[in-house]
């Protein structure tokens, strides 16, 4: 898949930063994600996974703004992970009016119910954090399109694991995607629960 097959505005945004063609990793994934396929891509640091993630994201969501629930939700480690994806999205969405929002620990809850409420297209979150905004009927999911775990290695620690998967419970139908350097137990563990039909691309270092 070259990126001259992407909606224009995301393709716009590629050749204003220098983007020339997709990574190896990228020409594998991307097609099978803009087909609507849940999928595992497992490389190493700098294969351009994050890269990956964003234009994924991008187009499946049209690159504009749509009515005020989430369409895509994004999990992360920690708050820097957060700050760091949504710091990579905004290099990308300058031209465009997508509401992009982070939710962390060190935030107030009612403030994130407040700011979710009034309108966001994508999340970036913590398991914890968005967990709790769960329980608290925080977070509205009926729009939502993508759920997606960047650098899901942090599912190995059991309370993350918990928090995430409590969520595809409540959602009736949902693209599943999941980027990581390598298969770790507790992402093989979701195939059983929500990804039993998901694609696993590999590239190795």
């Amino acid at each position: 898949m070259s990126f001259k097959k992407l909606n224009p505005p995301l393709k716009e945004a590629l050749d204003q930063l220098g983007y020339e063609g997709p990574t190896p990793l990228q020409k594998k994934i991307l097609p099978k994600i803009k087909s609507g396929a849940d999928l595992y891509a497992l490389a190493p640091a700098g294969s351009g996974k994050t890269t990956a993630l964003i234009i994924s994201v991008l187009q499946k969501l049209d690159s504009k703004a749509f009515e005020d629930s989430p369409r895509a939700l994004i999990y992360v480690k920690d708050k820097e992970s957060a700050l760091e994806l949504e710091r990579r999205f905004s290099e990308f969405t300058g031209e465009m009016d997508l509401r992009i929002y982070c939710a962390y620990e060190e935030q107030n809850i009612d403030d994130q119910k407040d700011d979710i409420y009034y309108g966001v297209d994508i999340v970036i979150a913590t398991p914890k954090r968005l967990g709790k905004l769960f329980s608290m009927t925080g977070i509205h999911l009926g729009q939502l399109q993508l759920f997606i775990l960047e650098d899901a290695e942090f599912l190995s620690k059991i309370s993350n694991f918990n928090d995430v998967v409590r969520i595809p419970l409540s959602i009736s139908k949902c693209q599943y995607l999941i980027f990581a350097e390598k298969m770790e137990p507790k992402m093989e563990r979701l195939q059983d629960m929500f990804m039993e039909r998901a694609h696993i691309v590999k590239l190795n270092k």
